[in-house]
């Protein structure tokens, strides 16, 4: 089986750009939703980062917004929660994998976020990454509810700059150029790998 790691920076287009790998037939594993699965209720990482962060707590799991206040008083602990998240979400990815396997899918999608900060590219046989002009990755991102300048430019500081990740890139997908021209981009793609 082909693994391809999908990942770009924050309002590059990746999520909308997953869904067009699900649409083409081809099962892709969202590290963001496994984050969300170890956060919710009863997930992996609950009882862990509400012991680093007990004001976290919440009846449906982890407040994220309290994780992410925390995280502004003390930047050190970010790596600690890492320490607990980035397992459990390893776990997650494998069984997708050991599951895509055994239902013999040739190709599947590992949506990371941060593929090439947390080393996962190392697990990928090839790169996609997603990508579209900075001043309307900024416009996307503004628009979003919650997100401030301040808070997209820390968000991107942790994040490998747009022209690095397209350096390591064997595939890139531009969605500055519409969405007919980025499924064209990823069918051009699923029809190189296959």
């Amino acid at each position: 089986m082909l693994i391809l790691g999908l990942t770009g920076s924050i309002a590059m287009g990746k999520s909308t750009t997953a869904a067009m790998f699900r649409d083409a037939g081809i099962p892709v594993w969202d590290a963001d939703a496994a984050v969300h699965r170890a956060y919710g209720y009863g997930g992996a990482a609950v009882e862990p980062v509400a012991a680093l962060v007990p004001e976290a707590r919440a009846p449906a799991g982890i407040d994220r917004e309290a994780l992410r206040r925390a995280i502004a008083l003390d930047p050190d602990l970010l790596t600690r929660i890492e320490r607990i998240v980035h397992p459990i979400v390893g776990t997650d990815r494998k069984r997708f994998l050991e599951d895509a396997r055994d239902a013999g899918e040739p190709i599947a999608v590992l949506d990371i976020p941060l593929l090439f900060e947390t080393g996962a590219h190392e697990y990928v046989d090839a790169v996609v990454v997603v990508t579209c002009d900075p001043e309307e990755q900024r416009r996307r991102a503004l628009t979003r509810e919650g997100m401030t300048p301040d808070r997209f430019d820390a968000i991107l500081a942790r994040q490998m700059p747009d022209v690095e990740k397209r350096a390591h890139a064997d595939h890139i997908i531009d969605t500055g150029l519409g969405m007919q021209a980025a499924r064209e981009q990823v069918a051009a793609i699923l029809e190189s790998v296959r």
